[in-house]
């Protein structure tokens, strides 16, 4: 069979127009525009996410735009996950638990008690010791990308009245994450959930005795440290685990250098806030005027350590999933142990 000179072109042309019906919108002039929500309120997320934001925003130039929503602006912080997944808005900042994920990875998501001592401990578990991709093929089951995971802050309470001891938390309302409340509750606290925009009005009024949702620099930046004036240096976590994720429908339509350039900037946001997390929780322990600081002692303390241990066993038997991670973390704590300083100090 001969193919003339014509019949090539002419097929080239077929083939051509396909791939143009292929092609993201973005490719034929019209940009792509997403819609983001961020867990944070505006104040926390000038640090957050609005920086990241702004970055992808001038680099695209012009052929996408992501417009981003603080807390609760266009669906309350609990919905975000059923909105992104049914295309009300197109990604979200956050941890998998304020979402109400439902996934089997959700109790992991902010502060999962004591499995984390450090900033550095979020990057190098998911990056190096396949969370990564047990979180990417979780929300894939759910029809959204995973796409990238970095480190917050350590996991304080903040409080009107000073802790010094376990029984000083007994009875005390206050603000934290579902995981975090569940674990805390068996101390005696009593987890409160209210829209992030509340907290401080609620902590002025009384209806909250604390919160435990943050270290020091958020308490400082969001204004709760006017409104508790007490912070404990004991932590029940060195991190917060907090993700990027996107409609993967609405992922799909994105051509591929853009994103790349999507999660150089998150990559980016996530370096920013462990160094300025890191600075900021030091510094502000040192210089900061608004909050006296208590610690309950360590033998006491070591209490808490011990139900934490307990705790991760009784997440463990609950699905394969979290076994599976849970023995993830244990494998890499117990090498941090084994490594000694600056790896772990005891």
């Amino acid at each position: 069979m001969t193919t003339t000179r014509r019949k090539f072109l002419a097929s080239g042309a077929a083939v051509a127009g396909a791939g143009a019906l292929a092609t993201p919108a973005v490719a034929q002039g019209a940009p792509l525009k997403w819609r983001m929500q961020t867990y944070a309120g505006a104040a926390l997320g000038e640090h957050v996410c609005k920086p990241a934001i702004d970055a992808f925003n001038k680099i695209a130039n012009g052929q996408m735009e992501i417009e981003l929503f603080y807390a609760d602006q266009l669906v309350p912080t609990p919905e975000l996950f059923r909105a992104m997944q049914n295309g009300t808005i197109d990604a979200v900042q956050s941890d998998d638990d304020s979402m109400a994920s439902p996934t089997e990875v959700t109790v992991f998501g902010g502060y999962f008690p004591f499995a984390l001592r450090y900033s550095l401990d979020v990057p190098a578990l998911f990056n190096h010791h396949g969370l990564d991709e047990i979180w990417k093929e979780e929300y894939a089951k759910q029809g959204i990308r995973h796409i990238s995971a970095g480190s917050w802050d350590p996991c304080n309470f903040a409080t009107k009245e000073p802790i010094n001891s376990l029984a000083d938390l007994q009875g005390k309302r206050v603000f934290t994450f579902p995981t975090a409340g569940r674990f805390l509750s068996k101390f005696g606290v009593v987890p409160v959930t209210l829209p992030w925009e509340d907290i401080e009005v609620a902590l002025q009024t009384g209806e909250l005795d604390g919160v435990a949702w943050s270290g020091i620099t958020e308490d400082y930046t969001v204004g709760w440290a006017e409104a508790t004036g007490h912070f404990l240096t004991n932590s029940i976590s060195g991190a917060w685990i907090g993700h990027f994720f996107a409609n993967q429908e609405r992922w799909d339509e994105v051509p591929e250098h853009l994103k790349e350039l999507m999660k150089a900037v998150f990559d980016q946001s996530h370096y920013y806030r462990q160094h300025w997390y890191w600075s900021g929780e030091a510094n502000l322990r040192v210089t900061g005027d608004k909050m006296k600081l208590t610690t309950i002692p360590a033998e006491e303390w070591d209490q808490v350590e011990e139900a934490a241990k307990e705790f991760w066993e009784e997440i463990a038997s609950e699905s394969e999933i979290k076994a599976k991670v849970v023995a993830k973390i244990r494998e890499y704590n117990d090498a941090m142990r084994k490594a000694g300083p600056p790896y772990r100090y005891s």
